[in-house]
């Protein structure tokens, strides 16, 4: 569908020209976007794509990989809790 993995897409893959990124504006409910430092994914982009979705949140792991839960925990799980809570808060 993409390719040989995740970090290149072959020029047949199916999901080569897929981009949902006019359809993050449909999404209502709160959304948290991650990005990390040493993530494969643009963090940036993931900033990016908090900012398109109506009740989204960016939170930063600065010495996280693709893996944040893992290798930035204080910082992974201190955004995650405070944006559970703040979603509770509006309740």
């Amino acid at each position: 569908m993409q390719g040989p993995s995740e970090f290149g897409i072959v020029g047949d893959a199916k999901l080569k020209n897929w981009d949902r990124s006019k359809d993050l504006s449909k999404i209502t409910v709160p959304t948290l976007t991650i990005g990390a430092k040493y993530d494969t994914m643009d963090p940036e982009h993931m900033k990016w794509m908090s900012t398109k979705v109506k009740n989204g949140k960016y939170l930063y792991c600065p010495n996280g990989s693709h893996s944040a839960m893992y290798d930035d925990q204080e910082a992974y799980f201190r955004g995650l809790i405070s944006f559970i809570k703040d979603v509770d808060r509006k309740r």
